[in-house]
């Protein structure tokens, strides 16, 4: 794990380092290899769903419930960064909540829309270690935990989510003690070998909880906005799957998983193929735009900071 945090770092370093050419040409590779994942996976999309009839669901789509998700999905960001915020007290790093904020907004603004380059979590490794003399190894399993709370709460929400869909022929049992179990597990082991970032640990599992539900909220505002009058939880499960699908980054942003696994999962679930293809489409079109809010500090980096106390102790950052 040293050498994942290690390589973040070292991708990160390449904002403020000269390029040579085999650096340019694999970040090139990477960005035609994702655009070609991304191609291939729309294009079986489309082919088993048409194009005009996703096209036709957004034409006639209610706006105003497609901006009150696009304020849902605003509201799941303000809570992750605050929920980052946990781990990174735990570490005895405390930023100041505007710069936390703006950090995590440019963070999401490299993951989205730089798919060759540099990502943002190996960004905020970069510019905490040089601005709060922290080991790399330290936010890198900050930032770790960060993202497995998330996954934490994605199992919780499915296994709600499972009570409610007949098609699962299971008693909700097996499933709930697979989950209490595996939650068992992962504390001990977290207690056990990482009892630093245990100081806030439940309290930035249950900020998970509210992330994801804010992200299905966003979502259930998308389908009234369709005048869905069918049962939503079969939709929600599916979209929860999809963004586990989306972790490995082969994708432009998930785009093209999300709607292989929604339209895959159609053969289980009752669900409509083109509300299905067009539930991701449209959710990858709201995070993109509130990506692109992150711009702003990539433009102006000086506005980063901007505001914040010009003098701060960090003596106990540096002694760790």
């Amino acid at each position: 794990m040293k050498d994942l945090a290690q390589a973040e770092e070292d991708e990160a370093q390449e904002l403020v380092a000269p390029k040579t050419w085999k650096q340019r040409l694999w970040s090139i590779t990477k960005v035609l290899l994702k655009f070609a994942v991304t191609s291939v996976l729309l294009y079986f999309v489309f082919r088993k769903v048409p194009l005009e009839k996703v096209k036709f669901r957004l034409l006639h789509a209610n706006y105003w419930w497609m901006f009150a998700a696009m304020l849902c999905f605003f509201g799941s960001i303000v809570i992750s960064s605050w929920r980052l915020s946990s781990f990174f007290k735990s570490i005895k790093l405390k930023l100041d909540p505007r710069f936390n904020f703006r950090l995590y907004l440019l963070g999401l603004f490299y993951n989205f829309l730089l798919p060759g380059g540099i990502g943002g979590d190996g960004y905020k490794i970069f510019l905490l270690k040089k601005n709060y003399k922290l080991p790399a190894k330290k936010v890198f399993w900050a930032i770790m935990f960060d993202r497995l709370s998330g996954l934490w709460a994605i199992g919780l929400i499915i296994v709600a989510l499972i009570f409610l869909i007949p098609q699962i022929d299971i008693h909700i049992g097996i499933p709930l003690s697979i989950f209490i179990g595996a939650s068992a597990i992962y504390y001990f082991v977290a207690y056990k070998f990482f009892r630093e970032y245990t100081h806030y640990f439940w309290q930035a599992h249950l900020k998970a909880v509210g992330v994801q539900s804010l992200q299905l909220v966003a979502i259930v505002f998308i389908m009234i906005g369709q005048d869905f009058e069918g049962k939503y939880s079969p939709y929600l499960l599916s979209f929860l799957i999809s963004a586990l699908a989306t972790i490995i980054p082969i994708s432009i942003g998930g785009a093209g998983i999300r709607e292989t696994v929604f339209l895959q999962l159609t053969k289980v679930f009752p669900m409509d193929e083109s509300l299905a293809t067009f539930l991701p489409g449209t959710f990858y079109i709201i995070s993109l735009l509130v990506a692109l809010l992150g711009v702003y500090y990539v433009i102006r980096p000086s506005r980063l900071e901007d505001g914040l106390p010009k003098t701060e102790d960090n003596s106990e950052n540096q002694s760790i």
